[in-house]
């Protein structure tokens, strides 16, 4: 049923809790957090502004706030109706408002025996079909009993997507590429930019390589134009057009136009209108995972969400980790201005982790309208950025600790390394030290200056204030269901701001104008005659010119 507020919801701004909050904030802003941790009450702030869930440890410690703040921050949550549009997300009720949709993604990682509904009926059973038909194929790929055209077996997988067809998928398998098959590679292509497509394709055997094309509707411009290319490139090398069929599988809700492209209706892997492009890598869209990774570890990566899912479902909002992290970045949002969200996870697995979430997290709440149509008056997403540690010490660490801009920070530390070496043990000290190295100056500020120093203008320029904040997301490994307690964690906490700021965390409107107007602009690059004056405002029409005159040279 479509998703409807018990009540008309008054102003954020208007709420007893936001208010009391401003008051607090006031209270408390020229307070410093090293203040906090002096004493014999050091180690109980610790205790206090920590927990566990689904394997992950979290420290919030070392943020500006105090009891009271959390209280509040969970009051506000309250009156805002979070746990009951967290209900109705579980409930299957239309909470995608602008599309009537369900999103049911905590669905697709649930457990046989749990069962999940939309407006349509029972959802759960549709999953558990895929996923074992996902799992058949996946082990006859692996196996050899699956081969190419000319009975090669599989060695080379491309998954071609973009967006949410891409960025988790890809996340997922660089992150756990350790877990991956030594015998197989696992390629990405997404923009249509053919510059991964010019790197990629001549380092592999078409022969042995099967390509999974990823678009909900198999019309996606950038998908489509580079699934076309790859398929000229079969049979430019000797693969006959009948046999494709062996080197294609598709992920999409429109079996038909998979079909049309040649792919054989066994080999399409669908699933449903309620899964969200940035919420699918737990879908069908996840199928290069299991193939690179294995069936077993592609249920772990479920497993370890679904833990996190009821965590999110069961804890009181006091003690609920997506809850907490989504009312902290509430708290510097929208009490101290807080313009931007830093991620550095201190593991290269990680590196594509920010540009994932990314997506989750901008593509669902840079929003400016709420729920009924009206206008926010309040800011919504953050501008999230990131880099693994320790690189991004050496590139805007210096702006963290000495800039003008206020920025939190989420440290993603893992304990144990993935590759276990002697040899590389005492990089992983190093690595860690650094991570908590980074908190703590962020943390306590201190002075790199002299005795000598102290008093000239060396000194001033030497000085860390310090009093900024930071989480620090801590995992024993990053093991398949370790990484999937974490990106769960963080589509909640997408979720809990989503309800807060009263906006639609689960369709992408901005995306799409810039898409439709480029349809128009295509063939007037092909030939710049086709311009009208009025057609596009002077700027856009010069540029189209100036392109498609260069183009139009190319022989």
């Amino acid at each position: 049923m479509p998703y409807k507020p018990s009540a008309p919801s008054p102003r954020l701004d208007q709420l007893p809790a936001w208010r009391t909050l401003l008051t607090h904030r006031d209270a408390i802003a020229s307070q410093h957090m090293r203040d906090w941790f002096s004493g014999t009450g050091a180690h109980a702030r610790v205790e206090q502004f920590s927990l566990r869930a689904a394997g992950l440890y979290l420290d919030y410690s070392k943020n500006r706030i105090t009891e009271t703040t959390r209280t509040l921050l969970a009051q506000l949550a309250r009156e805002c109706g979070l746990p009951a549009k967290r209900d109705a997300m579980w409930a299957g009720d239309a909470v995608n408002v602008t599309e009537n949709r369900a999103a049911l993604h905590v669905a697709l990682r649930a457990p046989q025996g749990m069962t999940f509904h939309d407006a349509a009926g029972d959802v759960s059973h549709g999953v558990h079909d895929t996923l074992t038909r996902m799992r058949a194929f996946s082990e006859r790929v692996r196996d050899g009993r699956w081969v190419g055209a000319t009975g090669k077996r599989i060695r080379h997988l491309i998954n071609v997507g973009i967006g949410g067809s891409d960025l988790g998928p890809r996340m997922v398998c660089d992150a756990l590429a350790v877990y991956g098959r030594r015998d197989l590679s696992a390629h990405f292509i997404a923009n249509i930019d053919p510059t991964e497509l010019a790197r990629t394709l001549p380092s592999l055997d078409p022969e042995s390589t099967l390509v999974v094309v990823c678009s909900k509707t198999f019309t996606t411009l950038e998908t489509m134009t580079n699934a076309r290319t790859i398929r000229a490139w079969f049979i430019s090398h000797g693969i006959p057009e009948g046999e494709l069929g062996k080197h294609f599988v598709a992920v999409s809700t429109n079996a038909e136009e998979a079909m049309r492209f040649g792919i054989r209706r066994e080999n399409v892997f669908e699933f449903g209108e309620w899964v969200g492009g940035r919420y699918s890598l737990w879908s069908s869209i996840g199928l290069i995972i299991m193939l690179y990774l294995g069936a077993r570890h592609f249920d772990a990566l479920l497993a370890g969400a679904h833990a996190m899912d009821e965590h999110f479902r069961s804890a009181p909002l006091e003690s609920n980790m997506p809850v907490l992290l989504g009312l902290l970045g509430i708290w510097y949002r929208n009490f101290f201005d807080a313009q931007t969200l830093s991620i550095a996870p201190y593991t290269d697995a990680l590196q594509k982790l920010p540009p994932y979430l990314q997506q989750l997290d901008m593509e669902s709440n840079g929003k400016s309208v709420q729920i009924d149509g009206t206008p926010v008056a309040w800011q919504t997403a953050p501008i999230l950025w990131g880099e693994p540690g320790t690189n991004g010490q050496h590139a805007y660490f210096q702006m963290l600790h000495q800039g003008t801009t206020l920025v939190p920070v989420d440290f993603i530390a893992v304990l144990n390394p993935q590759y276990d070496a002697p040899a590389y043990l005492d990089h992983h000290r190093k690595l860690l030290a650094n991570c908590f190295a980074q908190s703590e100056a962020l943390l306590k500020g201190g002075s790199m200056a002299t005795a000598e120093q102290v008093a000239g203008p060396l000194g001033a320029q030497r000085r860390f204030d310090g009093n900024r904040p930071s989480n620090t997301l801590v995992i024993d490994q990053l093991s398949p269901e370790r990484l999937g307690a974490l990106i769960a964690l963080y589509e909640h906490k997408v979720f809990v701001q989503a309800a807060i700021w009263n906006i639609n965390p689960f369709d992408q409107w901005g995306v799409e104008l810039g898409k439709t107007l480029s349809r128009a602009i295509e063939p007037e690059l092909a030939d710049p005659d086709l311009l009208t004056p009025d057609a596009h405002d002077a700027s856009t029409t010069s540029l189209i010119r100036l392109a498609g005159n260069a183009l139009k040279a190319k022989p």
